[in-house]
């Protein structure tokens, strides 16, 4: 298995397991479990792409906001300021704890979700929602 497709497979059961915190009932431990989990999915759908964009592109990007740019330009996701948003909301996640920062994340999630399908299905990870 490359680089590559263990990254993907990685990136997949990531959004899996974030979706699955998301469908628990919400307390505080489920939500701080929840953006424990969109951290590191975001981590993987950045390096997922990085790697996309390397290996098939020929094209290198260093960080994540220019991997999402670089994204938009070769039409791997649609163009959605979104995508640097979650950026900054996992920077935020990291680095300032607060209960409404928190809150306002967690908020944020099921959006997440659907940005990381998007990938998902670029990239042609096998999904169940993406079967139907």
């Amino acid at each position: 298995m490359t680089k590559q497709e263990v990254l993907k497979k990685q990136f997949e059961k990531a959004v899996k397991r974030l979706e699955e915190v998301l469908q628990q009932p919400k307390n505080e431990f489920m939500r701080d479990s929840a953006i424990q989990r969109f951290e590191f999915t975001l981590d993987l759908a950045w390096k997922t792409i990085k790697s996309f964009l390397e290996i098939e592109k020929g094209i290198v990007c260093m960080s994540p906001k220019d991997c999402i740019r670089e994204a938009y330009k070769q039409e791997v996701i649609e163009y959605d300021e979104f995508w640097l948003k979650m950026v900054d909301m996992r920077n935020e996640a990291a680095h300032i704890y607060s209960e409404e920062k928190a809150e306002e994340i967690y908020a944020a999630l099921p959006e997440s979700i659907k940005r990381f399908y998007e990938v998902i299905k670029y990239l042609g990870v096998e999904h169940p929602k993406l079967a139907m």
